[in-house]
């Protein structure tokens, strides 16, 4: 009977290592689920994240797109209002020409050929419109010495410094823009000349005579295109 024991016990452990074994797989089993559920939801949140993050960018996209485009639209606007002045000069000039034309001949730029005088000021003017700016800068200077007074001379000096600033001589844009003011204070072309002298300041790095000048032109000339402009151009500083 005793001998039968050792038999039974050894049977009985027998049978317990498969359920021992079985208890260890399950075990073992849902330890995995658990790391795959942890890893999965690490995944998600990782991916959450990104897609905040992108919906971020696009937010900040979307608000660069819109402060571009107003300042597309403020370019626009003042090209047109460029495109407008010149327009409006070019028919001012026509009539300048055909006063030039009739002008008694007693003054030194009215005893030369008013088509001559005519033809000089196209040509310097064509220069400036080809993109020709320094050589534009001296054919009106060229020009402002053979007819320094004519009804064409605030045009001319204008212009002048218009192709002068392109040229990157400020101070004879400076000069020039400064002629007109100082001399054909309402002249068509003087808000434009205005502009052009607060450009040439800027462009000089002197931003608080810039500004000064852009106010000093709203007051002086406030119903013209070039008054417009200096608005606009304050507004988005």
């Amino acid at each position: 009977m005793n001998r039968l024991l050792p038999l039974a016990a050894l049977v009985a452990l027998s049978l317990a290592g498969p359920a021992q074994a079985g208890l260890f797989d399950d075990t073992d089993a849902r330890r995995q689920i658990t790391e795959m559920r942890q890893d999965l939801e690490s995944r998600l949140e990782t991916s959450n994240r990104g897609q905040l993050e992108l919906a971020n960018q696009n937010e900040q996209l979307r608000a660069e797109i819109a402060r571009l485009r107003g300042q597309l639209e403020v370019v626009l606007n003042e090209v047109e209002s460029l495109k407008q002045r010149q327009r409006d000069f070019y028919v001012d000039l026509d009539t300048r020409l055909r006063q030039l034309e009739t002008l008694p001949q007693t003054t030194p730029a009215a005893t030369a050929d008013p088509a001559e005088a005519a033809a000089e000021y196209e040509a310097a003017l064509n220069l400036l419109k080809d993109g020709k700016a320094r050589e534009s800068l001296t054919a009106f200077d060229a020009y402002l010495s053979r007819f320094p007074d004519s009804t064409s001379a605030p045009g001319a000096h204008f212009w002048a410094g218009n192709a002068a600033l392109q040229s990157k001589e400020v101070a004879a844009a400076v000069n020039h823009f400064n002629a007109v003011l100082g001399k054909w204070p309402n002249d068509i072309v003087a808000p434009d000349a205005m502009l052009g002298l607060a450009n040439s300041q800027q462009a000089m790095g002197d931003a608080k005579t810039s500004q000064r000048t852009l106010q000093s032109l709203i007051e002086r000339y406030p119903t013209s295109n070039a008054a417009q402009a200096a608005k606009q151009r304050l507004a988005k500083r």
